[in-house]
């Protein structure tokens, strides 16, 4: 089993950043893919982002390329959602997943742990 918990969601006003936290426990971290999702009322869950197990290889939707940044410290078992430039188009509620595996895919099926979300707004 692997416990998920995202933090560092809030309100935010458009061209603002914002920076989420995901911790993981129990089990090895540095061989998963970490993944970023993110769901809007009414809409599909969608691949924002993923991240190697080593943190050498990432991944990116290109709604977000060029203004979100993943990270992750293998130290402290969390990975990072660096969010810059935010748009209202980019309020969801985001979610991050692990994956038992070294390729970053962008099905959500592809995954197979999850935290409870996070929610981001993004006001005009």
């Amino acid at each position: 089993q692997v416990q998920l918990v995202e933090s560092g969601g809030g309100l935010v006003q458009a061209g603002g950043s914002l920076r989420l936290s995901c911790a993981a426990s129990g089990r090895t971290f540095s061989n998963s893919v970490m993944g970023w999702f993110r769901q809007a009322p009414g809409k599909e869950r969608e691949f924002v982002g993923g991240i190697g197990g080593s943190g050498d290889n990432t991944a990116y939707a290109d709604s977000v390329k060029g203004r979100f940044t993943i990270s992750r410290d293998n130290a402290k078992n969390t990975v990072y959602l660096q969010m810059n430039s935010l748009k209202p188009e980019d309020t969801a509620v985001y979610y991050c997943a692990y994956r038992r595996s070294w390729t970053i895919v962008v099905r959500s099926t592809g995954y197979d742990y999850w935290g409870q979300g996070t929610q981001v707004t993004v006001s005009s």
